[in-house]
Formats: C-alpha cells, sequence, structure tokens
C-alpha cells in the first residue's frame, strides 16, 4: 500500500501538545497513525512532527521501534552534536538518544516508523527504564548538514542525483537512507519495496506528483513492502526528497 499526506495540511494542522518528559507545553500533529503507542506492532506507519519551544530540552529517552526523524527547520543539539537544517538521524529500537535542546529560534523533528507499536519514550531520568531494554544494534547515527538547491538550479537539472546519507562501509543489512535530486517531471524509480522492510520518501524541496496530485514541502510518502514498485515523479519544479529505508528486522 502507498501511504500520502500532504505536508501543508500537518503543518496547518498543528495543536498544543505536552511533553511526556518534562510536562512543557509545545505543537505536534500526526502524518499517519496515533502520536504514541504502547501496543504491540501493528499494520501502517506511523510518523509525527514535533515543533519544540526556544531553548526547550527533551530528555534522553529510547522507542521500542526503530525510526528516523528528520530535522527541517530551526537548530539545536542532540547531545553535544549540532542540529541544524536539512539534517537526518537514524535509530534502532532500544537505542537511547538525547538530550535533544533547542536553539533560540526552536528546533521542529520528524519522526518516522514503519508500523505503529511500543514507540512510547522511555526516560533514562526515570526508574524502571532498564527492564524495559531489548537486544538491538543500538545504531544511533547523525548525518551531516544536507543542502538544498536553489529553485532554478533544480528545475533544470537534467541528470538524477542519488547521494548516500550515512558511511556505506557501515551498513550490513538492509538499512539506506539517500538524497534523490531530480528535474522538473523527471522519473526515478524508487527502491523494490520487497527488499526492506519499506521506505518513506519526504518532499525537502521542490514538489512531488503522484499520479497528477502534487504534494509540496515537507509532504511523506510510505511505500509498504506489499507494492511491486513505486515511480518517484517530480513536478514542475524539480524535486529533492530524502528516501529513507527501514532494515528487515529480527529478534537481535
Amino acid at each position: 500500500m502507498i501511504y500520502a499526506k500532504n505536508g501543508m495540511d500537518v503543518l496547518n494542522n498543528l495543536q498544543s501538545v505536552i511533553s511526556p518528559g518534562s510536562g512543557i507545553q509545545h505543537w505536534g500533529s500526526q502524518y499517519f497513525g496515533p502520536r504514541y503507542s504502547n501496543t504491540v506492532s501493528s499494520s501502517g506507519p506511523q510518523a509525527l512532527i514535533t515543533e519544540m519551544n526556544a531553548d526547550e530540552t527533551i530528555l534522553p529517552h529510547f522507542h521500542g521501534v526503530t525510526q528516523f526523524q528528520i530535522f527541517p527547520c530551526g537548530s539545536g543539539k542532540m547531545a553535544k552534536q549540532e542540529v541544524s537544517p536539512l539534517m537526518l538521524q537514524y535509530k534502532d529500537h532500544h537505542a537511547a538518544y538525547g538530550p535533544l535542546v533547542a536553539g533560540p529560534n526552536g528546533l521542529t523533528f520528524i519522526a518516522l516508523r514503519k508500523e505503529t507499536g511500543d514507540s512510547a519514550p522511555v526516560y533514562l531520568s526515570k526508574p524502571g527504564f532498564r527492564e524495559k531494554l531489548k537486544p538491538s544494534k543500538r545504531r544511533n547515527w547523525l548525518s551531516s548538514p544536507i543542502p538544498l538547491s536553489t529553485r532554478p538550479v533544480l528545475q533544470y537539472r537534467t541528470e538524477v542525483s542519488w547521494e548516500p546519507l550515512f558511511d556505506q562501509d557501515k551498513i550490513v543489512d538492509e538499512l539506506s537512507a539517500h538524497m534523490l535530486r531530480i528535474g522538473s517531471n523527471m522519473l526515478f524509480e524508487g527502491p523494490n519495496p520487497k527488499n526492506s522492510a519499506g521506505y518513506y520518501i519526504f518532499v525537502a524541496n521542490g514538489s512531488l506528483d503522484i499520479k497528477g496530485e502534487i504534494y509540496p514541502l515537507w509532504s511523506l510518502v510510505f511505500v509498504d513492502t506489499n507494492e511491486k514498485s513505486f515511480e518517484i515523479k517530480a513536478g514542475k519544479h524539480g524535486l529533492e526528497a530524502l528516501v529513507m529505508q527501514f532494515p528487515i528486522e529480527s529478534n537481535e
């Protein structure tokens, strides 16, 4: 199945939410599925956006599900590492990270999971977190800042650019993350969904055309493993998109 959500619809439906760790009020909305869940895995992707306050801190924690996390706006720090647009994080299930500290202009992140599962944050500052840990590769990778093209350079691009965002030599499974850059109305055959646990496409610049329907900035698509293929088509001004593929996980 193909899941698609217009990014502007998500941004226009931001609501006040309370951080479960700090009790601080910030803003959030969902692309797919519930915001958090304590259930066993169920079908369908889960993706949410959080808009942090200026100088807000999210305490160190982990989730019971694997996720990608996009930082498209604002600035801050993850532990000692600077975070700025556009950056991408990959985190295995039960791999702790943080603290995440927003800068003076706030920080936006979009969390992407291939399924709805035990995704509620487990904070290292609260008792009982060790009992909830499970075996995992414990990867917690943050990309370098990813530059975006100017509008004319993107629109009039004639060649496909498929740029890996993580060190390929460190990847031993189906995990992959790339920046795709294609010009006006160009086509690109996406990865074979059956060779992974599914993948997301995030519109970082330009727009995505799905059967004549245009998906603008910050739109999101999830391609499930039951699909045979997915053709990525740029809108009239071209497309720069993050393509993020989940590994096939076993009981590690």
